[in-house]
């Protein structure tokens, strides 16, 4: 049987990046799901449509292939024969993904895909809905999150790292509404599973995360 690790929490709490270093550690294979809707974003983006228009979006969903694959041991995300690993990281598609993923029938159209490379391997699995509603029956739930001007602040030196000219400010303004979009869905919001094991990064640099991450992790496998 296939162990199962999932992880959910908010916007820029840096669920992916801890997320692969650890299941690199422990030899598991990751999956980012929070990716597979940034690519139904763009998608929807690049068609031309209104994100959080059901009517615009689902007609969006007919023929198109997301999928992930696994090349040398790193996941990375296509949108048909399309590499978009990098494209997905744009400040607009977040957003975007935000808008799609309180939409049921994109959450439908990509509910059997995470399930099934679940099912098939030891995994890492992060996202808003994993331990509640995608793995329920995960061994393991965390929930890791911080406070929002610790994940601002964050984004903002990767973003400057990156050579972008961003402002602080609008960076939070948009985390928190994020915060409040992803929370307030009537599908699936992100909640903290009963069963899951807060893990606060607020005070953490990512080492320090990632250790803890893992002590936590090792405890219970």
């Amino acid at each position: 049987m296939a162990i199962n690790i999932a992880i959910d929490g908010p916007a820029g709490a840096g669920k992916s990046t801890i997320a692969k270093k650890v299941s690199k550690e422990l030899g598991f294979i990751y999956v980012d799901t929070g990716a597979l809707y940034r690519t139904v974003g763009l998608n929807v983006l690049r068609q031309g449509k209104n994100t959080k228009s059901e009517e615009e979006v689902v007609p969006t969903l007919e023929g198109v292939n997301v999928s992930l694959r696994f090349i040398d041991g790193e996941q990375r995300v296509f949108l048909g024969d399309e590499d978009v690993s990098e494209a997905i990281r744009q400040n607009e598609v977040s957003m975007a993904a935000s808008n799609v993923s309180a939409i049921p029938k994109v959450r439908e159209f990509l509910f059997s895909l995470q399930r099934n490379i679940a099912a098939e391997n030891n995994c890492i699995m992060d996202g808003r809905d994993i331990g509640t509603v995608v793995l329920p029956d995960a061994q393991i739930k965390i929930y890791l999150t911080a406070s929002a001007e610790a994940r601002a602040e964050r984004r903002y030196k990767e973003l400057i790292e990156k050579g972008q000219t961003v402002v602080f400010d609008e960076i939070l303004k948009d985390i928190e509404l994020r915060d409040y979009q992803d929370t307030h869905r009537e599908i699936a919001p992100l909640k903290k599973a009963d069963d899951a094991i807060l893990v606060d990064t607020t005070n953490l640099d990512l080492e320090g995360s990632i250790e803890y991450m893992l002590k936590v992790i090792k405890e219970r496998l």
